[in-house]
């Protein structure tokens, strides 16, 4: 269809010249303007077969034209592009009835490849806008970054805002999958309901049924009434069950039942009860390692995993950082807290860390640096005193870091780390001595539990005498646990 007119409202002229000649190549129309007065008039004339709108536009924001335009002509597609690359910005394109929403700055090919998606994918793909009342301000975001990865979980959640679909997120701890959670609950069409979470990693295994289910009276010794549980206390609202890698086997069935048949028995019932809710689940650890290896069911795994939303970790997305921090320290003011300023040198600081703490790590520091520290400017010195032993992303005389300096760079760190915070209280001899014997007990421990207690392996592995083995594990008093492996995967 490459005789198609399409109409393009963006009052940057560099961004109108660079798609006029782009569609163009293509064999497209193009009716470009600046303002959104022209592109409201040429539709109402019923001029174009797509349109391409900016949002912030000199007469009118691009956002507010999209449930006009959809009201008017219902079969005209309408992209939205915006600057103001925010979650809310794409939840907001979305529920006016935008066909697709691209931050800026936006990838060419992937613009041209959703006009011509706009063109020739079936009405149904964007029939009817949904409402979601998502009219917060920026100061109201539940989620924070403007990096294409967080860009990307944005768009996503907007597709997802006006269904029921079941969602996964995995990330490591930290990362913020309850706020991912609770926007796709806050901003969806359950968002009247109730939002329920539920830690996984923090019920005892033997109540986790009753957790989830409720039980009747005298279904167990103790159960002096009814209780229950939180899928019916989540009714009509989304229940998130988080650290779902840790659910037991047993509990994973009955979970399995109420995805395919809706419902569900409470433990001691008989009368199966309506389950409405919308599950959403998280998991710092890796399923499908868990499904190899029998502690996850294949099934229910498939069943959870609809829609993968992977949350990246702080170091892959450090340009973030700016922003965090300046959200970050003007929750401190709202306590009460003195604000903040970091100076470049500090920022740059915290863009070269690698945050093993994720983003919970880093508003703790923030709380810290506003809680102890007087300076109305803090400095490196500060920053570099307040972070832990980890060392810096930083890169190479001859490029990034790529770990080849392995176990020997890592123990130099830690022994400068050590030096550093302990250089007032030195003995007065025998470090050597006293470094060696810190270093041989966890490194033996680790050996033994790297081959489930088998201390001929282990000897072999630290290439020592059996019998040299034996003596120092009497020695250093170190308790071996047979059958036991360590998987470096499993945090």
């Amino acid at each position: 269809m490459t005789e198609a007119t399409i109409l393009l409202a963006d009052d940057d002229r560099a961004i109108r010249t660079v798609l006029i000649q782009a569609l163009g190549r293509i064999g497209y129309q193009v009716r470009a303007t600046g303002n959104a007065a022209t592109l409201w008039r040429w539709v109402s004339e019923g001029e174009g077969d797509v349109v391409i709108t900016d949002v912030v536009m000199p007469d009118e924001n691009g956002l507010d034209l999209v449930p006009r335009i959809r009201k008017l002509r219902p079969e005209l597609r309408v992209i939205v592009m915006s600057a103001q690359n925010t979650l809310l910005t794409a939840v907001k394109a979305t529920e006016r009835g935008a066909f697709e929403y691209l931050p800026k700055p936006f990838d060419l090919k992937e613009l041209l490849g959703i006009v011509q998606r706009a063109l020739t994918e079936p009405q149904s793909r964007s029939a009817g806008a949904h409402e979601t009342g998502a009219d917060g301000g920026d100061d109201q975001l539940p989620l924070i970054g403007r990096s294409p990865a967080m860009q990307e979980i944005y768009r996503v959640l907007a597709r997802l805002m006006g269904t029921d679909l079941t969602v996964l997120i995995s990330g490591e701890s930290g990362t913020g999958k309850e706020l991912i959670a609770r926007a796709l609950h806050d901003y969806g069409k359950r968002r009247n309901g109730p939002f329920v979470a539920v830690n996984m990693a923090a019920i005892p295994r033997e109540l986790i049924e009753s957790e989830l289910f409720g039980h009747e009276k005298g279904a167990f010794t103790g159960a002096t009434s009814r209780s229950p549980g939180r899928f019916e206390q989540a009714d009509g609202g989304t229940l998130f069950l988080d650290e779902i890698g840790d659910m037991p086997l047993e509990a994973q069935t009955r979970l399995l039942r109420v995805l395919q048949e809706g419902e569900y028995t409470s433990v001691g019932g008989r009368t199966p009860i309506r389950a409405n809710v919308r599950i959403v689940a998280a998991t710092h650890r890796d399923l499908r390692h868990l499904v190899s290896h029998g502690l996850f069911r294949e099934d229910l795994y498939f069943r959870l995993n609809v829609v993968p939303i992977r949350i990246p970790p702080l170091r892959e997305r450090t340009q973030d950082i700016p922003e965090l921090v300046r959200h970050f320290q003007n929750s401190m003011a709202e306590l009460g807290l003195p604000a903040k300023n970091l100076d470049s040198a500090a920022m740059r600081r915290l863009q070269a860390y690698r945050w093993p703490g994720n983003v919970r790590e880093l508003e703790n520091l923030i709380r810290r640096l506003s809680a102890l520290y007087s300076h109305e400017t803090i400095g490196l010195d500060v920053v570099e005193a307040e972070l832990s032993e980890d060392p810096p992303m930083a890169a190479a005389p001859h490029g990034p870091a790529t770990g080849s300096d392995g176990l020997s760079g890592a123990v130099e760190r830690h022994l400068r780390s050590y030096f550093n915070a302990h250089r007032n209280e030195l003995p007065a001899a025998g470090l050597y001595d006293r470094v060696l014997r810190e270093i041989e007990r966890p490194l033996i421990e680790i050996s033994l539990t790297a081959t489930g207690g088998n201390q001929i392996r282990a000897a072999q592995l630290l290439g020592l005498n059996r019998n040299t083995l034996r003596k120092k594990i009497r020695e250093l008093d170190i308790h071996v646990v047979r059958g036991v492996k360590y998987d470096q995967r499993t945090p």
